[in-house]
């Protein structure tokens, strides 16, 4: 009994330490202040100030925002995932070099790989602004996409792809209807990870954006003005708090598919064993 008691304080104590400062963003974010105090109550005026007096730069900021993790996210996933399968058919020690080239944009410091990146957008004289911030997301996030998918085909039943060739399928037509099915979920768990990636990077983003292309995402923009102004402003708490529930609603609408197939699919197998 005292163990199980001592195990569950483990685990609420570790869950309080990770997301207390989540919830404490979302709380604030309707006092209306930045000195973390409610003078007035619960109130909603950081929201309507949000929609009403918010800056130009913040909306264009968040719409740069967007736009990079989208296209980012997007073409990271559809090269991890191509990536992913083409290292998944490699021969065993192949696959094991390849897959630690892999980690090391993930494990290697951000600072040198935003400096790495710099020079090499210098050297080669790409454009500045869009094309630099994209490539530079894409180079990050796509490892992320590699280490998602691999764990769906290492699960996955080697046999099955030779089995549909036997049948008839072409190879294209075996990819799409016996292994796409299969890894989709980690397909979709690579975007979402690549996307929340690209979408609060800062580091990569500050130093590659270009200082004359007037370029700001949400980070960048928030680390300007907070040189800029006096502090924070009240309005970040509910940009924070929105940005927070949509990741929220997102991860949970994605689990429940996951579950729901989950849960047919072991349906369908108990109906077989019948």
């Amino acid at each position: 009994m005292v163990k199980k008691l001592a195990e569950r304080g483990y685990i609420f104590l570790i869950l309080a330490i990770m997301y207390a400062p989540i919830v404490m963003v979302i709380v604030f974010s309707f006092s209306n202040t930045t000195n973390f105090t409610f003078p007035d109550g619960f109130t909603l005026e950081a929201y309507k100030s949000l929609f009403t007096s918010a800056p130009a730069k913040l909306w264009d900021s968040l719409k740069n925002t967007v736009i990079i993790a989208v296209v980012s996210s997007v073409a990271s996933t559809l090269i991890g995932s191509i990536a992913a399968v083409g290292i998944f058919n490699l021969k065993p020690r192949e696959r094991k070099v390849v897959e630690n080239i892999n980690q090391l944009p993930i494990i290697n410091s951000e600072i040198v790989m935003a400096v790495s990146l710099m020079l090499f957008f210098s050297t080669f004289a790409f454009p500045q602004g869009y094309v630099r911030l994209i490539i530079g997301h894409i180079s990050f996030c796509t490892p992320y996409v590699v280490l998602s998918v691999m764990p769906r085909l290492m699960q996955m039943d080697p046999n099955i792809y030779e089995a549909a060739l036997d049948l008839g399928a072409s190879p294209i037509k075996a990819l799409f209807k016996v292994i796409l099915p299969i890894i989709f979920p980690g397909i979709v768990s690579g975007f979402a990870m690549a996307f929340t990636i690209s979408l609060d990077d800062f580091i990569i983003t500050q130093l590659n954006k270009g200082a004359s292309t007037g370029i700001d995402t949400l980070s960048t923009y928030l680390y300007s003005s907070l040189r800029n102004a006096s502090g924070l402003r009240p309005l970040w708490l509910p940009v924070f708090s929105i940005i927070i529930v949509v990741v929220v609603a997102a991860v949970l609408i994605i689990n429940l598919r996951s579950y729901k197939k989950v849960g047919t699919e072991k349906e369908k197998k108990n109906e077989k064993n019948r």
